[in-house]
């Protein structure tokens, strides 16, 4: 059973619902937050999983606590803190795409310092896993910098980038984050959009994915996810191979943590197909096409329903069986 440290983002959605006169907003509420969704898809897909952030003691942080618990996800890299929790208003279009505004400021996710840093991590824990606007925002941001460049060849390292503009719009900052984050970086994924955010100044045209992942590759990550919404993903390695799938057409009820799930389940697949090494990736021989499929049909799932409601193992292989891909 692989060994997973997810870091980063604990929020709450609060989902903007029908109904209501003009001078009423009707909201129903989920722990969010993009790492935190990893954790959870981590779990659920049969993996031991931790996740390490700054937790409030407030209302929503108290939930945040018992639903990592209900999934067990272990709690033993939770900071306590009285500052209030991130709290973020979602949005859904016709299409299922969600926006989002965040209420964030010195909230206990983006307050972690430094010093709180766990002093040594488990030889157990095979990988890390951090992305999103915790890798942005300050004092997290350098926080969780120096704990990979601290984990970096010791165990592999994942990152999502998830560019959350409403929070931090630097673009600059999230081009020297990318940066940053993508050395110690063993697995990048990043979807359409955040390739679209990160390409330097007076870039026009389609997002370039190949010249993406070649820049991607050049930091020294083995491994390069670009996901592409309905119409599925691509998968470059660092030994030049590509793959590609095709997106899963499903009835979309709204798209949030759809990236997430890809990114839980494929650091689920390179546990259980043996491309995580201790003090690093191996994908020597691995099977980029299955990779992909896996991830695509794991992000579908999530796609059917409302939140970040991520798939366990037996729904995933329960869907791939149906689709022909057990």
């Amino acid at each position: 059973m692989a060994v997973f440290l997810s870091c980063g983002d604990a929020l709450f959605d609060l989902f903007a619902g029908p109904g209501g006169d003009i001078a009423t907003v009707r909201l129903e509420g989920h722990v969010g937050g993009s790492p935190l969704n990893v954790a959870i898809g981590l779990a659920r897909l049969g993996n031991r999983a931790g996740y390490f952030c700054k937790n409030s003691s407030d209302l929503f942080g108290a939930r945040i606590r018992g639903y990592l618990d209900a999934n067990g996800v272990a709690l033993d890299w939770l900071v306590p803190t009285d500052r209030p929790s991130t709290l973020a208003i979602v949005q859904t279009d016709t299409s299922g795409s969600a926006s989002y505004v965040f209420h964030i400021g010195g909230t206990a996710d983006v307050s972690i310092e430094t010093a709180e840093l766990p002093e040594t991590l488990p030889d157990a824990i095979e990988a890390v896993h951090v992305g999103s606007y915790s890798t942005a925002v300050e004092p997290t941001a350098s926080a969780l910098l120096a704990l990979v460049r601290r984990e970096r060849g010791r165990r592999p390292i994942s990152y999502d980038p998830n560019v959350r503009l409403p929070i931090e719009p630097d673009l600059e900052l999230w081009r020297s984050r990318f940066r940053e984050f993508g050395a110690c970086a063993d697995v990048i994924k990043a979807s359409d959009e955040d390739i679209v955010s990160l390409a330097e100044p007076g870039a026009t045209g389609k997002p370039r994915f190949d010249e993406f992942a070649a820049d991607a590759l050049a930091l020294g990550a083995k491994l390069v996810v670009v996901t592409r919404g309905g119409e599925g993903a691509l998968v470059y390695a660092a030994d030049g191979r590509t793959s590609e799938a095709a997106g899963v057409p499903v009835e979309v009820q709204d798209t949030v943590g759809a990236g997430d799930t890809f990114q839980a389940a494929t650091l689920h697949w390179l546990a259980h197909h043996g491309a995580i090494s201790e003090g690093g990736l191996d994908i020597e021989g691995a099977d980029l096409a299955d990779l992909a499929d896996f991830a695509a049909c794991a992000a579908a799932i999530t796609c059917t329903r409302s939140g970040a409601n991520l798939p366990t193992i037996e729904e995933l292989e329960r869907f791939r069986a149906d689709r022909g891909r057990a």
